[in-house]
């Protein structure tokens, strides 16, 4: 899948997001390294802040479909992601992030996007 594809497929998914509070939904997909491709949204809660990002449910997803750190070839987002999402890229090896910026779809690594990361690993 083409990156615009993938991105696509993540404005789609959007649509699933459970968002009553702030009625912004985001999706991101990802697409594994053996081909599997998993989708994400983001999940609001009453008790903010107990939401989840759309990054991060896709990213649990795949963990509990048995894919680890390195395992990401490319997720897409609707969106911009969050700092704390960007750390969440990071950690998981995410090869490259393709997200809209300035009215285009833009591909970043997740070095470019958090340089300063926490690196335990």
């Amino acid at each position: 899948m083409t990156d615009a594809e993938l991105h696509a497929r993540a404005v789609s998914v959007a649509a699933r997001a459970y968002a009553p509070y702030s009625e912004y939904h985001v999706g991101a997909v990802a697409l594994m390294r053996d081909g599997t491709v998993l989708e994400g949204v983001n999940v609001e809660n009453a008790a903010y802040p107990l939401g989840v990002c759309a990054e991060r449910t896709l990213l649990s997803g795949a963990v509990v479909a048995g894919f680890r750190p390195g395992d990401v070839e490319v997720v897409a987002i609707t969106a911009s992601p969050c700092g704390g999402c960007r750390q969440w890229l990071y950690e998981f090896k995410v090869e490259r992030v393709v997200f809209p910026s300035g009215g285009e779809l833009v591909a970043r690594t997740t070095a470019e996007l958090l340089p300063d990361a926490w690196d335990d690993l």
